[in-house]
């Protein structure tokens, strides 16, 4: 499996892009505008989404990839996700009056979206390929994922706060490669991490306190303007794991 970052930033401005993984050619882990780094041929050849939560900054790029590329395809393009992640979608974006709906474009019997629910814990298999939902603790119903080669093992927490539901999952993976997880704030923005249920320096500092597994850690979703403070800050608060900052177009391959 290779899994190459198209987005891995809290925001936008320049070069910055929000979340969206590349898993080989052929499925995205979150869409958020990352998905811009695709060509159109690359964005026609991508059949399964699997997607975190409904925040726009992880589905913004999913109305203008089907749109853009469904004339040409031959099949539509699935988008996993827990039931109330589609329900957001289904109600707030592909509603015929922000978006319209491609679950009935050009008609119901072939169009060129669908939706399949997943649910926590369940592993979809894609070509020998695992891809299972893991705990997730957000300001909306969310999950994370785990990926799984069956030689090597990367997860990705989404967004989340404090979550010993996840830790739980991670530590019995074996064969554990990469661990990427969010930390969104600096210990400045303590408060509004709270609030909005994303980690910062020090909240990431007593998770990793329950991680058993010895793993390369990568942050992601750091806040445009506070980069530089929070990968700072971190390194002050973490000594031991050496956590180091997600880039975009960093390939992994496991």
């Amino acid at each position: 499996m290779k899994l190459r970052t198209l987005g891995c930033s809290g925001g936008i401005g320049g070069n910055l892009r929000t979340t969206a993984f590349l898993l080989d050619h052929d499925v995205l882990i979150d869409a958020g505008t990352g998905v811009n780094e695709l060509s159109l041929t690359e964005v026609s050849m991508i059949d399964h989404v699997f997607v975190t939560h409904s925040h726009l900054d992880h589905v913004a790029c999913i109305p203008f990839m089907v749109d853009s590329a469904w004339a040409m395809r031959d099949r539509p393009l699935t988008i996993y996700a827990i039931e109330e992640t589609l329900d957001a979608l289904r109600q707030h974006v592909f509603n015929w009056e922000i978006w319209p709906d491609f679950s009935k474009i050009p008609n119901a019997r072939q169009p060129a979206l669908r939706y399949q629910t997943i649910e926590l814990g369940e592993t979809v298999i894609l070509e020998g390929r695992r891809i299972t939902a893991i705990p997730a603790n957000h300001a909306v119903p969310a999950v994370g994922f785990h990926l799984d080669s069956g030689k090597a093992s990367l997860v990705y927490s989404g967004d989340t706060i404090s979550n010993d539901a996840l830790w739980e999952v991670v530590n019995k993976i074996e064969n554990l490669r990469y661990l990427i997880i969010e930390t969104a704030f600096s210990d400045n923005e303590i408060e509004l991490a709270i609030l909005s249920r994303h980690l910062c320096p020090s909240l990431l500092a007593e998770e990793l306190k329950k991680f058993r597994r010895e793993a390369e850690i990568f942050v992601t979703h750091l806040k445009p303007g506070e980069v530089e403070l929070t990968m700072r800050q971190i390194e002050s608060a973490i000594h031991d794991r050496h956590p180091r900052m997600l880039l975009n177009n960093q390939v992994f391959e496991f």
